[in-house]
């Protein structure tokens, strides 16, 4: 053993290794990333396969054939995307795995990366999958080699579910040195049909085996390790508190302030299948007990049940009593404040619940010199006056419905955007209807949709903002940038190819820098019947070097601020009541320039790029 400075997702990736984990896959979205990327870097021999899927549900039956087949194996997402893979998760737990099988699902309190605040525990009871919930860095590493030797006892997939201030908070721990690392050899897939392919007879009995089997594994879970009661300070203290993952450790540092009044504490590592035997014990001589716990009032009510079952007479307070707030991540200060005023310490008196927090954080705007702030403007000026709507997506280019763009109309997950469009379509005939979605998006979550719309008869622009990355989670590669999380160098997936092949007749390439070409383009497409599709290319600003820079000629500047008011550049500032621009935010795109009236900015382009951004 030796210690290492780790952030929780790092953390979680060595301990897969040190598991001796052979296939890991999944989808990249924050705050779960850096898992998998961190499993990549430490696989110099390629022992481990590691892959960025289409999507998480192709991520999760990859990890499922490699279970299946006796290997232990990791799949990553975040809260949203496991709604993606429930389908085959679902009949996952009915059929049962050989080799370990980890679902690691990182939720994201707050929200501060999501569209939802989705607690993964309800998903964990709903598919009838063993959930562990790590409190902290240490445990993380810890705890998802105690899972993978878990799945495998016990034939089941299991959920490993850290909250973002596990995943990137940062501790030095104590990790296992290789020569400890445990050695797999999986046997391979044995053909098996009675068991390998589910029909309504097989799934019968497997339920019921489920159910039987979930029931003992409350009782086994209730003498896991991390599963424990903490007690009282005072012996004759009738005052608990029951907490899971950050905020449990969130707990014990408050207590620790307040030493020799400390109640009893429950600590629940397993949500799902619920410690009952140990809960109990803990609520036994109780006359109350405050649950402290991210993001749903699950531990709160598995205690009313089992207040109610063994007819114990403890008030369980918490979300569903108002006595904590009921959404919205907690903190180490939210924490000591529910604390005191449960337990009445002078401090608090007569303190009221707080009010969340208002930011006064400047809200996130598209970088400057993005190319999708090039491509909105040009359907924004190619649309003018004509009845349209824009329908966006998840990524980076949500963006797009700051003002002054204000280009995003809908949005609601990832690929949705493409459906939507055809359903304001089929009630609104007259309105000219666009999706946007991004080029990773599109591999993962929206050609079923265009599909769709070429079947369906529906008339819609695609606009597909193709940027050559995934640039919202921190650039993985996706189908169409030809490198792999294997380091292997591979064909790239044509968008062109894969429209036409689908059926769209009709697909445009453009430079979105190149504004009058892209304008003109949107212009033509759009006019067209049918399912269409308009391809902006141009690389996300982070893969290559700034095109030039652009300068404001003062004297030729005459303060319209149009340059400021149509595009909303954070490169165009203004100083002294000058139009200024940000040399070290400006990448010379040219748009700026391209739309001012009085030609007052100039773009000196540098010597090792050519209009459109590419080396």
């Amino acid at each position: 053993m030796h210690a290492e400075y780790l952030m929780g997702n790092e953390a979680i990736g060595m301990g897969a290794v040190a598991a001796g984990v052979r296939v890991v896959a999944g989808y990249p979205g924050t705050p779960s990333t850096e898992v998998l990327e961190t499993i990549a870097k430490h696989n110099p021999d390629g022992q481990i396969h590691v892959e960025w899927s289409t999507n998480e549900k192709a991520g999760m039956e990859v990890a499922a054939g490699a279970a299946y087949s006796g290997a232990r194996a990791l799949v990553t997402m975040k809260q949203v995307g496991l709604n993606v893979a429930s389908d085959p998760l679902m009949s996952l737990e009915y059929l049962g795995v050989k080799g370990g099988m980890v679902v690691l699902v990182a939720d994201d309190p707050g929200p501060i990366s999501s569209q939802t605040e989705q607690d993964t525990r309800h998903f964990a009871s709903f598919a009838k999958v063993p959930c562990f919930d790590p409190s902290s860095v240490q445990e993380a590493y810890d705890m998802i080699q105690e899972a993978f030797d878990f799945s495998e006892r016990y034939h089941t997939p299991v959920f490993l579910r850290p909250t973002t201030r596990i995943d990137h908070g940062y501790a030095s721990i104590e990790v296992k040195d290789e020569d400890e690392y445990k050695k797999t050899e999986p046997e391979g897939f044995v053909r098996d049909p009675a068991r390998w392919v589910i029909f309504p007879r097989l799934s019968y009995r497997a339920h019921q085996e489920i159910e039987r089997r979930n029931a003992e594994l409350g009782m086994v879970l209730s003498n896991y390790k991390r599963n424990h009661i903490e007690p009282a300070a005072e012996k004759n203290c009738r005052r608990g508190i029951a907490a899971q993952g950050v905020s449990y450790a969130y707990a014990v540092e408050a207590l620790n302030e307040r030493e020799e009044a400390a109640p009893r504490v429950l600590k629940v590592a397993t949500p799902f299948p619920f410690p009952e035997k140990l809960a109990v014990e803990f609520l036994q001589g109780l006359d109350e007990v405050l649950c402290l716990e991210e993001l749903d009032p699950v531990i709160e009510r598995e205690l009313i049940f089992l207040c109610g079952k063994y007819q114990l007479p403890v008030k369980i307070r918490g979300k569903l009593t108002g006595d904590v707030k009921t959404a919205g991540e907690n903190t180490r200060d939210t924490i000591y404040d529910d604390i005191a005023r449960f337990m009445s310490w002078p401090q608090a008196e007569n303190a009221e619940l707080p009010e969340p927090p208002v930011s006064v954080v400047r809200p996130p705007v598209l970088c400057a010199g993005c190319p999708h702030r090039a491509s909105f403007y040009a359907v924004k000026r190619a649309m003018k006056g004509q009845k349209s709507v824009f329908c966006g997506d998840i990524g980076c280019y949500t963006l797009g419905n700051a003002m002054p763009l204000d280009m995003v109309d809908t949005c609601l997950c990832m690929g949705a955007g493409i459906n939507i469009a055809q359903g304001i379509g089929a009630v609104t005939p007259d309105m000219k209807c666009f999706a946007f979605v991004g080029d990773s998006t599109f591999f993962a979550s929206s050609i079923t949709g265009i599909i769709n719309g070429v079947y369906n008869q529906a008339d819609l622009t695609v606009c597909i903002l193709d940027n050559s990355t995934t640039a919202m989670t921190g650039h993985q590669p996706h189908p169409g940038t030809g490198h792999t999380m294997m380091g292997q160098i591979v064909d790239k997936v044509s968008i062109e190819d894969t429209l036409h092949g689908i059926g769209v007749k009709t697909v445009r390439t453009v430079d979105p820098l190149d504004l009058k070409a892209a304008i003109a383009a949107v212009k033509e497409v759009a006019a067209e019947k049918g399912v269409k599709a308009i391809i902006f290319k141009s690389p996300c600003i982070a893969l290559v070097k700034p095109l030039g820079k652009a300068e404001v000629l003062q004297d030729a500047c005459r303060k319209c601020r149009k340059c400021i008011r149509e595009i909303g550049c954070p490169g165009i500032v203004v100083e002294d009541s000058k139009i200024m621009i940000d040399d070290s935010q400006c990448t010379g795109c040219g748009i700026c320039a391209d739309i001012c009236p009085f030609d007052a900015i100039e773009v000196t382009p540098f010597a090792h790029t050519h209009k459109g951004g590419q080396k």
